[in-house]
């Protein structure tokens, strides 16, 4: 399998189905699950917020994290 790992990845969900050590798809697939969902990919959170643990993934939780960070 030939992966395309986005060099900004910062996920460490490696189980996870979406990842793109998981496919030959790149991000997309996160992506387009997490927009349907209204949530945003760990890699923005991991940003935001790199040492913060969260259940949910929503806008309101990313919005909620940037304001937090004082990023």
């Amino acid at each position: 399998m030939s992966y395309n790992l986005s060099k900004f990845c910062t996920c460490t969900d490696l189980k996870c189905p979406l990842h793109p050590t998981n496919h030959d798809r790149g991000c997309s697939p996160c992506i387009a699950s997490n927009l349907k969902d209204r949530e945003i990919p760990s890699c923005f959170f991991n940003l935001a917020d790199p040492d913060g643990t969260r259940e949910e993934y929503h806008f309101e939780d990313f919005a909620e994290a940037v304001i937090k960070s004082g990023k």
